[in-house]
């Protein structure tokens, strides 16, 4: 089914571990393409109609999610229209109510949102985090979008956000998914971002120093380490914690680098050596979700990307298959890597916004703080992995801390034609020739659903 050259006795179990890893992920699919852990933890999903909506339900949709949207205003109309779509037996009205809930300040409007989409599900909801809790309910069960679902989602979110209209469009995107991260868009001009947004503020041509000169870091901080061409540069993870998306040139090379800190993933994309007459892209936070993952979208032609895969899913770019290649990221320790590579350069100080967050070892210790629905039960969810694509178009991710364990004691770890290695206290992955395959550490959680075939070593 695949090859490997594996030399050791861990490896050599992983090779016959990983092919029963692909049968147990198909066996593990029930009727309808739940998995099995998906029903144990949720249950028993209700059942869907399919058509359109009713005149009636059709109307009431209309009052309590659209009108209440643009006008702001939640009376008597909208709670009558509520209880008629909560009689109306359709599930998939629980998407609209999912997303009015986020945005939802009033403790008794988000009971009384939070019933009706019990009501529709079976499921009781009246609990600490009902927004949370429904959608992790939809998102497990894979319930379908009500008919016209993206026009009464784009309403409810531009409503929020103006900068949203040329977001939520039509693409290749799955937009029951998508959520808002309690941000707002940065759309500021390529270059300006020294001036304050009231967003997430990505970095444009970051300003860098020696690592000689980078007193404020200490030893045991957290750096993303990136070579491009024989260039090497750190990344610290207080400032990506800050900035999120760092658009800047290395090795002669263009890039957009995205952190996602709820993924505990931080990638590397080349954003030149596109087709001809594709401008470079440049990256921004768009204030989204999807299952926790940012949202990023090209400022120029306001496509949105996966930001776990690196394809556009929306607008030219996607209309255009655009899709971007990944450069190696490294995590590890400033101390390691500016021993192992002294040439590198590094963010300077600045760029933190003066701020020193943690979010690392405080905010993401008890699961996900952003519904992901059902999570792949092989590892913990906030597990670290190294995550890489082989040449076949297979994925698959290393257990970080095993891997380290394997690499420091003199082992070979591979898959295919993936071959890790250490590098500065941190691991990449690389070809047989040894080049470069894009890997980058994240959190199994966000690995595994964004690449839900996933193979794992080790098993």
């Amino acid at each position: 089914m695949r090859s490997a050259t594996l030399r050791t006795p861990r490896a050599i179990l992983f090779m016959a571990l990983s092919a029963l890893a692909l049968i147990w992920a198909q066996d593990t699919r029930a009727e309808g393409g739940l998995t099995d852990y998906a029903i144990e933890q949720f249950g028993e999903p209700p059942a869907v109609p399919d058509g359109p909506l009713s005149e009636d339900v059709k109307a009431a949709a209309q009052t309590a999610f659209v009108d209440s949207a643009e006008n702001s205003t939640w009376g008597l109309d909208q709670i009558a229209a509520l209880e008629v779509i909560a009689a109306s037996g359709d599930p998939r009205l629980a998407w609209p109510i999912s997303d009015l809930m986020r945005f939802v300040s009033s403790p008794g409007l988000s009971r009384e949102l939070a019933g009706a989409a019990g009501q529709l599900l079976g499921v009781d909801l009246q609990e600490r985090h009902p927004w949370g809790a429904t959608t992790d309910h939809l998102i497990a069960w894979d319930i379908p979008a009500p008919p016209d679902y993206l026009a009464t989602k784009r309403a409810i979110f531009t409503s929020i956000v103006p900068g949203w209209e040329r977001i939520f469009v039509e693409g290749d995107i799955d937009w029951r998914l998508v959520s808002w991260g309690g941000v707002l868009i940065d759309a500021r001009p390529f270059d300006t971002t020294d001036e304050p947004c009231n967003c997430i503020p990505a970095a444009d041509n970051p300003e860098v120093i020696p690592a000689a000169e980078a007193a404020w870091l200490k030893d045991s901080d957290i750096v993303f380490g990136v070579e491009v061409n024989g260039e090497y540069r750190a990344y610290p993870r207080r400032i990506m914690e800050v900035r999120e998306m760092v658009n800047d040139t290395l090795g002669g090379r263009d890039l957009g680098i995205p952190y996602c800190t709820l993924c505990g993933a931080a990638q590397a994309y080349f954003t030149d050596g596109l087709p001809e007459g594709i401008e470079r892209p440049i990256l921004r936070t768009s204030g989204l979700l999807i299952r926790s993952n940012k949202v990023m979208y090209d400022l120029i032609t306001y496509s949105v990307f996966d930001t776990f895969l690196g394809h556009a899913v929306t607008g030219p770019l996607a209309e255009k298959g655009v899709t971007l290649e990944q450069a190696t990221v490294v995590t590890t320790d400033w101390g390691t890597w500016k021993e192992e590579h002294p040439e590198t350069t590094v963010l300077v100080e600045r760029l933190a916004l003066g701020r020193d967050p943690d979010f690392r070892n405080t905010r993401d210790a008890n699961g996900p703080i952003f519904p992901v629905g059902d999570v792949d039960p092989r590892l913990p969810v906030h597990e670290d992995v190294i995550g890489v694509v082989a040449a076949s178009g297979t994925p698959v991710a290393f257990q970080r801390s095993a891997a380290l364990l394997a690499l420091r004691a003199g082992e070979e770890i591979g898959f295919e034609n993936v071959k890790l290695e250490l590098d500065a206290g941190g691991i990449r992955a690389v070809g047989a020739d040894g080049s470069d395959l894009g890997s980058h550490e994240a959190f199994w959680f966000a690995w595994s659903q964004f690449h839900p075939e996933t193979a794992l070593w080790p098993e």
